[in-house]
């Protein structure tokens, strides 16, 4: 997301007369690097870093996509608390002093993710159907958990940083963050996240190789594609603060089966072989999100709708670049 997002972010702050300063663990691609003015190698986790960008830039706007996702944080638990929690502290911190040093708010955009919830088991899942941002807040993964930690973190830093201090600054972060649904990339190859089945059986389908798939056919979560996700993060950012009634929103876009993912690559690619052969531990993740996430805040509050269905998401976006990929 944040190759993306750099993109569209350029042409904002052209216009600002702003620069851009990015972070990443690894040397950031030629083809990102040309819209930062400024694009540093290292940890989120590294306060010695963070106080260097600091001393160098006046920062008025973060957006804090670092994290270690849920597969990778089951394996590493104890890391990725490390990466998304104190990582997200650091740059909390980061922007609160900022905001001091400056005498102005500065704002915090947050990617959360549909893995916050943690629908207990599949009967209330049915049951539930479409889910709101305050229901089953009871996440079955590492991942989960710190990016509902993060969520409640940005809340207590925009709100409430430093209560009892006498020299405090009231309100210094404007916080603002959206809940994902599973994001679907045209651009990019799926990395074993627990939400790649579908774009996973895609790649394999134009690539012409087999996949099992690991989940059940009936499986269902909520997805959108990537420029929806940037899309939904710049709009959210732009809003006037006077709009906005929470601070948490949830978006998405369509909610199918994995068997519908699969008919639809069958079709597109005819000769595909896909199978399904269900992990139960990466199952078990799966069922505890909901079917579908209700939006209808982020509609209403600041105007958020998906450009696709999962028709043309399928025909008009991943289809012709993916078998371009391969071709």
């Amino acid at each position: 997301m944040g190759h993306g997002l750099l993109e569209r972010l350029a042409v904002q702050t052209a216009a600002r007369g702003q620069q851009i300063v990015a972070i990443d663990v690894r040397e950031i691609d030629e083809a990102s690097r040309r819209f930062t003015q400024h694009a540093a190698v290292g940890d989120i986790c590294d306060r010695t870093l963070l106080e260097r960008l600091q001393s160098q830039f006046e920062i008025v706007e973060v957006y804090h996509l670092a994290a270690l996702l849920s597969t990778r944080g089951e394996f590493a638990p104890e890391t990725a608390h490390q990466v998304n929690v104190v990582g997200t502290v650091n740059l909390l911190r980061l922007a609160a002093d900022e905001a001091r040093s400056q005498g102005r708010r500065v704002k915090f955009v947050f990617p959360s993710s549909i893995a916050v919830y943690g629908v207990p088991d599949l009967a209330t899942k049915k049951a539930a159907g479409t889910v709101n941002e305050d229901q089953f807040l009871e996440p079955h993964t590492m991942y989960g958990v710190n990016k509902r930690e993060g969520e409640l973190l940005g809340s207590y830093y925009a709100r409430h940083y430093r209560k009892l201090a006498k020299d405090r600054m009231d309100r210094p972060i404007d916080f603002r963050s959206i809940r994902f649904p599973g994001i679907i990339s045209a651009d990019t190859v799926p990395s074993g996240g627990t939400s790649d089945y579908g774009p996973e059986m895609i790649h394999a389908g134009a690539a012409g190789k087999p996949y099992a798939c690991f989940v059940r056919p009936d499986t269902r979560i909520p997805f959108m594609t990537m420029p929806e996700a940037v899309g939904a993060l710049l709009g959210l950012a732009e809003a006037p603060e006077s709009a906005l009634t929470r601070l948490v929103y949830n978006v998405t876009a369509f909610s199918p089966s994995a068997e519908d993912f699969a008919a639809l690559v069958r079709r597109a690619f005819p000769g595909a072989d896909i199978s399904f052969s269900p992990d139960l531990q990466r199952q078990t993740i799966v069922d505890s999100w909901p079917e579908d996430m209700l939006d209808s805040a982020a509609r209403r509050d600041w105007g958020w709708k998906p450009t696709h269905t999962l028709q043309s998401a399928f025909h008009d976006y991943l289809v012709p670049k993916i078998r371009a990929r391969y071709s």
